[in-house]
C-alpha cells in the first residue's frame, strides 16, 4: 500500500490533470488560429500553455519526492538516496514538459507575430499529439515502478477506499478549476498590458 504517502495521490495526480486539461485549452486555440487566424486565438493558446507547464512541473516535482520515499524498497539495488531514478513514466513526463519548453523558445526565435503565432500553432498541435502517448500509453508498455505501469508493485486498486475515491475526484475538479482561472487571470493581465501599451486589447473584452 502507499500507507502515510498517499495523502500526496490528492496533489500529484491532479496536477497532471490540470496539466492535461490547460494542454487541451492550448491546443484547441491554436487549432482556432490555424483555422481562423486572429492573435486573440494565439494568445489564450499560449497562456494556457504556460498554465499547463505551470502544474506539470508541480507535478513532476511532487513525483521525484513521492518516489524517493516509497520506491526504495522496491528498489533493494539502488541508492535510497536518489532524487531520479529513469523510471519511464517520469522520464517521459520530463521530455513532454522539455518539448512544451521549446514551444515557448519557438516563440521567441520568431519576431514577425502572424510568423510566431502560425509556427507556434503548428508545433502546439503536434506537440500535444506526442505528449499524450508519450506520458500516459507508451509507460504502461514499458514496465517500471510507477502506478500504471505493467509489473508495476507501486499501487493497486485496492489502495483507496470509497471515500478517498470520492476524495480524489474532487481534488482532480479543484486542480483542473484552479488551472482555468489562473489561465482566466493570466488572459485579464495579458489584455491589461496590451491596453496600457497599445490602447488596444489583443483580447477584446476578457470575462
Amino acid at each position: 500500500g502507499l500507507g502515510w504517502t498517499d495523502r500526496n495521490l490528492f496533489f500529484h495526480v491532479p496536477m497532471w490533470f490540470a496539466m492535461y486539461a490547460l494542454m487541451g485549452i492550448s491546443v484547441f486555440w491554436s487549432g482556432v488560429y490555424l483555422v481562423r487566424p486572429q492573435i486573440e486565438a494565439d494568445w489564450r493558446a499560449r497562456e494556457s500553455a504556460v498554465v499547463a507547464v505551470f502544474f506539470g512541473l508541480l507535478g513532476l516535482l511532487t513525483g521525484i519526492v513521492w518516489s524517493r520515499v516509497t520506491w526504495a524498497e522496491a528498489l533493494p539495488d539502488s541508492d535510497p538516496q536518489a532524487w531520479w531514478g529513469w523510471d519511464p513514466k517520469q522520464t517521459f513526463a520530463l521530455i513532454a514538459l522539455l518539448m512544451y519548453g521549446a514551444y515557448f523558445l519557438l516563440r521567441q526565435a520568431a519576431r514577425e507575430v502572424a510568423l510566431r503565432a502560425r509556427l507556434a500553432a503548428v508545433y502546439n498541435v503536434i506537440a500535444t499529439a506526442l505528449v499524450v502517448p508519450l506520458t500516459f500509453f507508451l509507460p504502461r508498455y514499458l514496465g517500471g515502478l510507477h502506478p500504471g505501469a505493467e509489473g508495476s508493485p507501486a499501487f493497486r486498486a485496492e489502495d483507496l477506499s470509497a471515500a478517498h475515491r470520492v476524495l480524489f475526484y474532487l481534488a482532480v475538479l479543484g486542480f483542473v478549476a484552479l488551472g482555468v482561472w489562473i489561465w482566466q487571470l493570466r488572459l485579464r493581465i495579458a489584455a491589461l498590458e496590451a491596453q496600457l501599451t497599445s490602447d488596444r486589447s489583443p483580447l477584446g473584452e476578457v470575462a
